[in-house]
């Protein structure tokens, strides 16, 4: 996975972001700045998922979008 696409176009992602994982706020997207480890932990917190399905959930998204 080349996650590089995601930092690189973080603008543009955020709005994806924010579909599909609606609890994180405007606040938390500018704090993770397209950094995979920070949007995993705000994912954790907000939906109170264990770090395990978190990586799966974010892999899946990851391989769902067109780049």
């Amino acid at each position: 996975m080349d996650w590089n696409r995601v930092e690189g176009n973080w603008k543009q992602v955020k709005g994806k972001i924010k579909e599909r994982w609606g609890k994180l706020t405007d606040d938390d997207l500018n704090v993770i700045n397209g950094r995979r480890d920070q949007l995993e932990g705000r994912i954790q917190e907000r939906y109170g998922q264990a770090k395990d399905q978190v990586q799966r959930d974010v892999d899946s998204w990851y391989n769902t979008q067109r780049w």
